[in-house]
């Protein structure tokens, strides 16, 4: 069993970061909105691939926010030599001092050279402003498009939005179009990201590394264990694997239990028609108003074959990246509390970003 060490979320806030290396695996929407000051973060889904860049001769003290992804990359790291500590039952408000996302650091500057007399001096660049606010996806990430096409290069495109999946989607875009993110904050749940439009296309194309992307579409049981089964698998060979859902596949992720939230009359009716939880799930076909589905479940429990709850927390413990559409949820009516832990926030850039890193996508 590889050595790892369990240390409490208090004693964790005393971690000198001097002598030490704290190591964040949650998502960066999670890191976002509670960064942690002086922590390396590798989002876990992303762990596997990156396991290499992590110092040695330091303990790391690996956190995440319920202290289960925390766990398991810290075996790992204890499999290959490494002193690590998990924080255990995560750390959902850091009260160590925070920071926002560090910015992407501007150009060393260099010695200037004459310049020529008969050159002009390139015009200073510009600051354009969006106000996303009250947008929804794929609003946000529209207005950012048309922005940045209308900007000059090297330009500053400063946008704000309270769209919660904007975070993601921004970050996604700026990667897959080869611009700069150049700082993205979060303040009185205003997003606050500013782009630096640049000319060069991205760098690498050819970056998917064989990942896979799910878009699940539908709510029905037997579709729902068909795309976790393929998730688990893919995970388990080593590909990084993004479920994204959307419309009545957001029905697969709700809690079980009652979670307090004000809702509309609207989101109160969809609440009580969609089902809650996976549990509540029916067939695709021959349903017979829920004995059909009780009767696959029988059937897999026989022939040993993991339920859909116990396939969903292998799917989250292994790192599949799970993300429902935020658009999906408010025409629903649904909002983040009711949904299962590690579920985070997306919109259209996000689903597409992953699927151009992926060299098979999936429509379920």
């Amino acid at each position: 069993m590889p050595d790892v060490k369990n240390i409490s979320v208090e004693d964790f806030h005393q971690i000198d970061l001097k002598t030490s290396i704290l190591l964040d695996v949650r998502e960066p929407s999670e890191a976002l909105i509670h960064p942690v000051e002086g922590a390396l973060q590798i989002p876990f889904f992303e762990f596997l691939k990156k396991v290499n860049t992590i110092p040695k001769g330091k303990p790391v003290y690996v956190f995440c926010t319920t202290g289960d992804r925390s766990e398991q990359a810290a075996e790992i790291l204890a499999d290959r030599g490494y002193e690590v500590y998990n924080v255990e039952g995560g750390v959902k408000n850091p009260p160590r001092k925070t920071t926002s996302i560090p910015k992407i650091p501007e150009p060393v500057a260099t010695e200037a050279k004459p310049i020529a007399t008969n050159v002009k001096p390139a015009a200073a660049p510009q600051i354009h402003t969006v106000d996303a606010k009250g947008a929804k996806c794929p609003g946000p990430i529209v207005q950012v498009d048309e922005a940045v096409k209308k900007a000059s290069v090297g330009d500053e495109i400063h946008v704000e939005a309270t769209e919660q999946a904007f975070a993601s989607d921004v970050d996604v875009w700026c990667q897959r179009t080869g611009h700069e993110l150049k700082s993205l904050d979060i303040k009185d749940d205003v997003i606050y990201a500013t782009i630096v439009k640049r000319n060069a296309p991205p760098t690498d194309k050819k970056d998917f590394e064989h990942g896979k992307t799910f878009v699940v579409f539908s709510g029905d049981l037997d579709k729902a264990i068909a795309s976790f089964i393929m998730a688990n698998g893919a995970i388990a060979m080593g590909r990084p694997v993004t479920m994204f859902f959307t419309f009545w596949g957001v029905s697969i992720l709700r809690r079980p239990e009652k979670v307090k939230v004000k809702k509309s009359l609207i989101g109160k009716m969809f609440g009580f028609m969609m089902p809650k939880g996976s549990k509540k799930l029916g067939l695709s076909q021959m349903n017979f108003g829920g004995i059909g589905a009780k009767m696959i479940r029988s059937v897999m429990k026989k022939n040993g074959v993991s339920s859909l709850e116990e396939l969903i927390q292998s799917a989250v413990d292994k790192g599949v990246k799970l993300v429902a559409c935020q658009m999906s949820m408010e025409l629903m009516g649904i909002h983040h509390e009711e949904l299962i832990d590690g579920v985070e926030l997306g919109g259209v850039a996000t689903m597409l970003g992953s699927a151009e890193k992926s060299d098979l996508t999936y429509f379920i």
